[in-house]
């Protein structure tokens, strides 16, 4: 399992025209952060763009990568990363397009264009859940051949739609803000907008629906990364027990986005757990390290039975 960089331009060419094609627009979208003073929703207007730019940059170049690992060529998993790059066409055209209009993208409902280019927008995020779940499918019947490369990919693919899912609750009636024109929110228990960590802009006040959904969506790399780490220095491991090392992180990560999602729809900010969220964490932290060292210590008692 590893990365040639040199071979990266002839992965999935759709998905790295994306890839370039969003590198460039996440330069542009920088130097409209510096020389753009318009601000939207308590932040520049630019930093929005800027962060779906980066975002689709890696989710990309994953996608691509992992269709490389790939014993044989899927016709069927192809078309639904051409797919993919279609959809992330059109909302990225959208939320540029708003930004050069002064308008917000997301939850606007002011009038019937930026209502209906607010419903293009999740109709395209519809279409790559279900292109990502089929391609994902594919991989996973695929096999790649390397067992650990295998379970992060297939671990990272399924949690990066459980990150898409934790999206889902930002667009309920439960997250009307009351606010005319105004059809959803990221925060919950405080408006949108207001004090936030830098960059990501997550609310420090309340609760930040956007958490759960950037760590999720982001298990697509986290998992894959961490698989590598164990091919390259955990080598004195066999095979076998550097992938379940691999699953029970994955269950790790799931467990810790459906917390993070949790702990924001109770209004609740990152920084500010309660002591209920740090028990759930601190049960999380023991499970996983227990977990992990059965795993290990499963693979000493088959070490000594061999040498037996």
């Amino acid at each position: 399992m590893t990365i040639d960089l040199r071979r990266a331009a002839r992965w999935h060419r759709p998905l790295m025209f994306l890839v370039y094609a969003m590198a460039a627009l996440a330069v542009v979208c920088a130097v409209g952060i510096v020389v753009d003073p318009r601000v939207l929703v308590g932040a520049p207007i630019w930093l929005k763009p800027f962060k779906f730019a980066v975002s689709f940059v890696l989710y990309g170049v994953t996608l691509a990568w992992m269709l490389s690992l790939l014993p044989r060529r899927s016709r069927l998993a192809e078309r639904m990363a051409t797919l993919i790059v279609a959809v992330a066409a059109v909302e990225n055209v959208v939320i540029v397009g708003q930004v050069v209009r002064g308008q917000t993208s997301h939850f606007n409902d002011s009038t019937p264009l930026n209502t209906a280019l607010f419903a293009a927008m999740g109709a395209a995020i519809g279409v790559l859940f279900l292109a990502h779940l089929v391609l994902g499918i594919v991989v996973l019947i695929r096999r790649i051949p390397d067992l650990v490369a295998r379970r992060a990919v297939g671990w990272g693919l399924g949690l990066s739609l459980l990150g898409m899912v934790a999206a889902v609750p930002m667009a309920l009636p439960g997250q009307d803000p009351g606010i005319e024109g105004v059809a959803g929110a990221h925060s919950v228990g405080v408006p949108d907008g207001g004090a936030g960590l830098p960059l990501v802009g997550w609310s420090t006040m309340g609760g930040d629906l956007r958490i759960g959904h950037f760590v999720g969506l982001h298990a697509l790399q986290a998992l894959p990364v961490l698989a590598i780490l164990l091919n390259r220095f955990a080598t004195r491991l066999d095979e076998r027990t550097r992938a379940r090392l691999v699953v029970v992180a994955g269950a790790a990560y799931g467990v810790l986005t459906v917390m993070l999602t949790w702990q924001a729809l109770r209004g609740q900010a990152l920084l500010r757990p309660d002591a209920v969220t740090l028990a759930a964490v601190a049960a999380l932290v023991v499970a996983t390290a227990t977990a992990a060292a059965l795993v290990l210590a499963r693979r000493r008692r088959s070490g000594l039975a061999l040498a037996a």
